[in-house]
């Protein structure tokens, strides 16, 4: 019989929080709670602007609306960073990883509006969640590469909790 075989020894099979880089096993779990949030909260603010407003113009607000909370709640549950300092650094730099969302989004929908000139608001706001989705990873990956990588953010008087 083929097949893999099993591994009962856990150094050989480590479990994949275990193999995450430093960090990352805290920063993820927080990070998505967060973005599940902030995709629902874009989504609902889409779709009541969606009432009056055409799908490309009715998408920017509706990012925008929620970047600032968003950058804030990642900065302390996913990051732990406290206090003032570096804030409006972390904020600025955070808002531009967040320029992702109406780029990709935007993106998203003016495809959906070339292939199929007519689609419904569910197909709208099906796009929007996938769009939502890679647009969450890559900001991920520049949140914890850029804004809040340690090395940008070490210095004694660091208000930064581990």
């Amino acid at each position: 019989m083929t097949g893999t075989p099993v591994v009962r020894d856990r150094q050989e099979n480590p479990r994949l929080l275990d193999r995450l880089p430093a960090g990352m096993a805290r920063q993820l779990p927080a990070f998505v709670v967060i973005g599940a949030l902030s995709t629902a909260a874009h989504l609902a603010f889409y779709a009541l602007l969606r009432t009056f407003l055409p799908p490309l113009v009715a998408n920017v607000p509706a990012v925008l609306l929620v970047m600032v909370a968003n950058t804030a709640a990642n900065r302390r549950l996913a990051f732990g960073f406290r206090g003032s300092r570096r804030a409006l650094r972390h904020h600025v730099e955070g808002g531009v990883t967040f320029l992702l969302g109406p780029v990709v989004s935007s993106g998203g929908l003016g495809l959906l509006q070339l292939a199929a000139a007519h689609a419904g608001r569910i197909a709208e706001l099906v796009t929007l969640a996938a769009c939502t989705a890679l647009s969450t990873i890559l900001r991920f990956a520049l949140l914890r590469g850029w804004v809040f990588h340690p090395r940008r953010n070490q210095d004694p008087l660091r208000e930064h909790v581990r």
